[in-house]
This record gives C-alpha cells, sequence and structure tokens, in this order.
C-alpha cells in the first residue's frame, strides 16, 4: 500500500514535503528518503522516535545503532497510538527535528509506472545544512 507523508521541519522556516512511499518501507529507508528530499550530506547519527510532542520524556525510540531501524516498517508503526506522533532527529549536534505526519487519506495501491517514493508537493525554501557562517 502507498502512504501519503508529511515531514516538516519542526524548529525551522516553513520547509515541508509531502510523498508518496510505499508502507513496507523501514525507517531506515524512510530516513535514506528524507535525506534525498531535503538534499542534506547524510553524514550523522540520527533516530526516530514515536511521543505525544517532541520534547516528551515517555517516547519509544528507534535509533540508527539498533536493529529495530532495519525491522521496523511504516506498516508495523502505523497507526500510531493514539495522541502520539512521529519524529526524526538528524544530527545530535545541529539537532535538525521533523515531525512525520500520515495523511488521513486511504492508502492506496501503487500505481503502475510510478516510481515510489516520490514528492507529490513542497512548501517552502529547503534549509541548508552546512550555512557559511560569518566572521
Amino acid at each position: 500500500m502507498i502512504y501519503n507523508l508529511t515531514i516538516e521541519l519542526v524548529y525551522a522556516d516553513d520547509w515541508n514535503v509531502t510523498i508518496e512511499i510505499d508502507s513496507d518501507f523501514s525507517l531506515e529507508d524512510l530516513h535514506n528518503v528524507i535525506q534525498e528530499a531535503i538534499e542534506f550530506d547524510n553524514d550523522h547519527m540520527y533516530e526516530f522516535y514515536v511521543a505525544r510532542t517532541e520534547r516528551s520524556r515517555d517516547r519509544e525510540v528507534f535509533d540508527s545503532q539498533g536493529e529495530e531501524i532495519y525491522t521496523t516498517t511504516l506498516e508495523s508503526l502505523y497507526p500510531l497510538p493514539k495522541a502520539r506522533k512521529l519524529y526524526y532527529m538528524f544530527d545530535y549536534g545541529d539537532s535538525w527535528l521533523f515531525k512525520i505526519t500520515k495523511s488521513r487519506k486511504k492508502p492506496h495501491d501503487p500505481v503502475t509506472d510510478i516510481h515510489y517514493p516520490r514528492i507529490i508537493k513542497e512548501v517552502g525554501e529547503k534549509p541548508v545544512q552546512y550555512p557559511e557562517w560569518d566572521e
């Protein structure tokens, strides 16, 4: 099945992207899709977590060092527990935090001749991973 996911930066301007992605993709696959969409260098550790808010201490964590990142699929994760959201933290130093929201739109079968995952909507300017700082 194909899900629509919106990925948005939590503490930044207004960049977000909506993608269609296969429900059998793992969290590792989703990490790679996000990296490609935002055009970052894939050069830091990361984690996904499920929590009420981005700052909740009560959270279920899937980090890049664990096996679950490769075995947890979107299909096994959704639906999320009530009042919980999925977050993606990339680069613990710069703390790029994204909220991932699954559309209420019903999942659908893949369409022949369409390559998934694919971006179906992008809003705002992509942030620069390593901006040049004035001295």
